[in-house]
């Protein structure tokens, strides 16, 4: 990680024969070993920890000094689950978490992974190692949905070059377990493969029995981050997985998990860590890891346990407590000086040595991303009368923002328009290259949405949603026109379009101004009958098979219970 003169000049510093570039003074800070707060002075060289203890260094000429006098200094919070890429993008989220303290990553590469060769792909990851954050990615070894090629995009060879990499810490999240458990040769090759390379194995497991916990235990799988009782958190625990809760905006479990851990007086903390699980925008605006720590503290989780949970109890799981999650010499210089314990909003922020945040106030620490390298939303091909047919006896009906099972169409499909009257909405799933298509009906999405399109979706192909066909066909057209995004289409024209012009899944825009274009697209929706939770959710998990019951595929309409697929996609 440092070059043998880098560290030569760090020894320097401690031989009083050069000057570090910041001395942090006066400072009161969490030893995450000892469990206390610790005083003394931390002196830091570019991105490095050189010292932190009593003594003050001998050579100070060219050393700024901030004096941190009366704050409370805890390590930089690591977001262990992350999925960057709900609109926002990995950049622009970093920014806006960084802001709060949230300075390490580790990511979620299916984005990446899927429709992208892996050697244009790490020129990106290899950009954003580059960024005054820590950025740290998941191995993908399946595709969350069904496709046509699974097996040659999701093999031991595609992935092994990922698992390769150091800035690689696991394999998964695997949401197709039952595949594994079957004894699906592949999947089972590439568990081996992850835990050859020394990669920890994170499972996707709701619901799952004490059998079937025993069972993917044995198969090699490490965490899971999918306890939704106190009940599910003890199995966990008892069978020796690490524990992750999770509080994002389809689960927000955290705050009732923890009540119930503290209730129960069960002396767990050092063993759970806390997620926000890809949660979209506008469930950010009161932060990200600081926000899950906010929650800890609510729930009466001592104060050096919460700041644990959310870093030095992740760098421990994943072998990194020698760079991460300990204020202690040689570390990253990753820092986060609060006001006091109980707020764990920073004033200061420090990354990699840099300052994020000063004195409350944000900098612009970050450094422009190429995102060229991915492909770009531009469809090529055009709709037609034949692709608004709608003509199979049952359709998808919604139970909440993300289970979907199936129901028998009674409504005349052969109409342009259908009826304002009911809650059944005519849907397409269209490959973004224009190669096939699959139609049905939706109910339970709204009463009023005339025409919506998006690029935005679990494989990166188009959901058409709506009551008009001639108003879906226009929302098509729009998203063509602006290079990808959603757009909702009323009385002949767009009322609201959210752009996503990178590869026609990730905005541009900052955090905070995409929280507005997503709260008034969802605002749109709920006023035209979308009563569920978070629509931006129902269409990236439209196509989801590691949920019940029936979904809409690249296959075609699936039976994920039977494992087969109902309606095949129609070519074009």
């Amino acid at each position: 990680m440092w070059t043998q003169q880098e560290i030569h000049e760090q020894l320097q510093m401690i031989n009083g024969n050069e000057s570090p570039d910041l001395i942090i003074t006066n400072a009161t800070y969490l030893h995450s070993i000892y469990k206390k707060w610790c005083t003394g002075n931390i002196w830091i060289h570019n991105e490095r920890i050189v010292y932190a203890g009593k003594e003050m260094p001998a050579m100070m000429d060219r050393t700024e000094v901030k004096d941190a006098t009366g704050k409370k200094i805890v390590p930089g919070y690591i977001e262990g689950h992350v999925h960057p890429f709900q609109l926002y993008n990995p950049k622009t989220f970093a920014e806006f978490a960084g802001a709060r303290g949230t300075t390490t990553f580790i990511s979620d590469n299916l984005t990446f992974f899927m429709g992208h060769d892996n050697e244009t792909i790490f020129t990106l990851l290899d950009q954003l190692k580059k960024q005054p954050f820590h950025y740290y990615w998941w191995a993908r070894m399946d595709s969350q949905t069904v496709l046509k090629d699974e097996r040659e995009q999701f093999n031991p060879e595609a992935i092994m070059p990922w698992l390769m990499r150091e800035d690689v810490l696991l394999a998964g999240e695997l949401t197709g377990w039952p595949r594994l458990l079957g004894g699906d040769p592949n999947l089972f090759a590439t568990v081996q493969a992850a835990k050859e390379a020394g990669k920890k194995i994170e499972g996707h497991l709701p619901g799952a029995s004490e059998k079937t916990l025993t069972r993917m235990k044995l198969l090699g799988i490490d965490g899971d981050h999918e306890a939704m009782t106190l009940e599910e958190v003890e199995s966990r625990l008892l069978h020796g997985y690490a524990v992750t809760l999770r509080h994002s905006s389809i689960r927000p479990d955290l705050p009732h998990l923890l009540q119930e851990i503290v209730d129960a007086e069960l002396d767990v903390f050092d063993h759970l860590m806390m997620t926000t699980d890809g949660s979209t925008p506008s469930f950010h605006v009161d932060g990200v890891m600081d926000k899950c720590i906010q929650a800890a503290l609510d729930a009466g989780v001592p104060a050096i346990d919460a700041y644990l949970m959310a870093s030095y109890n992740v760098a421990r799981y994943y072998d990194m407590t020698d760079v991460h999650g300990v204020i202690a010499t040689g570390r990253y210089a990753t820092l986060n000086f609060l006001e006091d314990e109980h707020n764990p909003v920073p004033t200061d922020v420090l990354s990699k040595g840099i300052w994020l945040k000063k004195d409350g106030q944000s900098n612009d620490a970050f450094e422009p991303v190429d995102w060229s390298v991915l492909r770009t939303f531009a469809p090529t091909f055009d709709l037609y009368e034949e692709d608004f047919i709608f003509d199979h006896a049952f359709g998808i009906e919604m139970i909440n923002d993300v289970i979907t099972k199936p129901y028998e169409i009674t409504v005349n499909t052969s109409v342009e328009t259908l009826s304002h009257e009911h809650d059944e909405s005519f849907i397409m799933l269209l490959n973004r290259e224009g190669e096939w298509r699959v139609n049905t009906l939706l109910k339970g999405f709204s009463s009023h949405v005339e025409g919506f399109a998006t690029s935005y979706s679990n494989t990166g192909d188009i959901i058409l949603i709506g009551k008009d066909k001639k108003a879906m066909h226009q929302a098509f057209e729009e998203i063509k026109r602006i290079g990808g995004g959603m757009v909702l289409i009323e009385n002949g024209a767009p009322l609201v379009t959210l752009p996503l012009p990178i590869s026609g899944g990730l905005s541009e825009e900052p955090v905070e101004v995409l929280m507005e274009q997503e709260q008034t697209l969802k605002k749109a929706l709920k006023e035209r009958g979308y009563h569920h939770t978070d629509a931006v959710y129902t269409f990236l998990f439209l196509q989801s098979t590691h949920l019940p019951y029936v979904r809409v595929t690249p296959l075609g309409i699936f039976d994920v219970m039977k494992n087969k697929v109902l309606v095949p996609v129609t070519e074009r």
